[in-house]
């Protein structure tokens, strides 16, 4: 993140001093002191863009985007190349984050990215069809890496069901940052990066449910997703979809766990039958009938369609324990 300049600018050496002792005191969290150097090293060298876009940096951190916007906005005037400049994609973030939609597009088309709608065109950058990504969720507490769909560059709308430990409901809408900490790779071999989340940007109404279900075949437990599906809400079997990663593997590429099949992470060495702390591994031919669920739906719903999914297989299904978590 420390950018000392261009060869015909070079910036002094107190600059430089500056900035380095700014970015050690971000590392250890002392937005303020950063703050303050920062500030000095832009008092130093104000035609340096490298000095506002560091302050931009540093607010973007703080989540003052007011703050943000304007020194980002600095930084991009004292440019020296008309495209893909990451100064732009931190005016972007902190437009987004302000629903400042005119600077958002003007950002996102500075950067280079083509965002559809006419020229003079001020409502949210949508239809940009960036696909599906992962996202980590408070990724300096309980992280947790969870699935979504990439609304624009900054926004991703959760599409996983997460754990009540990460705060966070499915269908909300987080702000996340432009540079991927790790990947996700499926099956079918695509991969997909992993955004950190760094704010929510939108609440979801849908409270997240957890209950205990007995599906005698992966058929049955695919029908209640399948069904919650159908309603417009979400059921996700927490029993195959969640593992446990150390960080280091959680931010480098690693296969998405699909629910199916023999899972092994590179850092479980424990023996079939004696799993390690970190293990997960299954066998594919085994089915345990009890799983753990996850549900997102509305109170006055969800038990109807547990009841339903009961109705159409009672031989096969039950449902007990269900219980509101966030």
């Amino acid at each position: 993140m420390r950018i000392f300049g261009k060869g015909r600018h070079r910036p002094s050496a107190s600059w430089r001093q500056a900035t380095d002792r700014a970015f050690t005191l971000i590392g250890d969290g002392r937005y303020e002191d950063a703050g303050a150097l920062l500030t000095r090293a832009a008092d130093l060298e104000p035609w340096l863009s490298e000095s506002w876009f560091n302050l931009a940096l540093l607010h973007k951190f703080r989540h003052d985007w007011e703050q943000a916007r304007a020194a980002g906005l600095r930084a991009v005037a004292l440019l020296d190349r008309d495209t893909g400049a990451p100064d732009w994609w931190n005016v972007g973030i902190a437009a987004t984050a302000l629903q400042d939609w005119p600077l958002a597009r003007r950002a996102w088309q500075a950067y280079g990215l083509r965002v559809p709608g006419a020229a003079n065109d001020s409502g949210e950058p949508l239809g940009m069809d960036l696909g599906s990504a992962a996202v980590r969720l408070s990724p300096e507490g309980e992280a947790e890496v969870v699935w979504g769909r990439r609304l624009d560059p900054a926004r991703i709308e959760v599409l996983s069901i997460p754990l009540p430990s990460s705060g966070r409901r499915w269908g909300e809408v987080v702000l996340h940052d432009g540079v991927p900490h790790g990947e996700r790779t499926t099956a079918a071999g695509h991969t997909y990066p992993v955004f950190d989340e760094i704010e929510l940007w939108a609440p979801s109404p849908v409270p997240t449910w957890v209950v205990l279900l007995e599906a005698a075949t992966e058929a049955d437990r695919d029908a209640l997703e399948q069904l919650a599906a159908d309603a417009g809400f979400a059921a996700e079997d927490w029993s195959s979809s969640v593992r446990l990663l150390c960080r280091m593997c959680s931010e480098s590429r690693m296969p998405s766990d699909e629910g199916d099949g023999e899972h092994l992470d590179p850092h479980d060495h424990s023996e079939p039958g004696h799993p390690g702390p970190l293990g997960h591994r299954t066998d594919g031919q085994l089915w345990v009938p009890e799983r753990e669920c996850g549900l997102a739906a509305p109170a006055s719903l969800v038990r109807g369609l547990l009841d339903g999914w009961v109705a159409d297989s009672p031989d096969s299904r039950d449902w007990r324990d269900l219980e509101e978590v966030c």
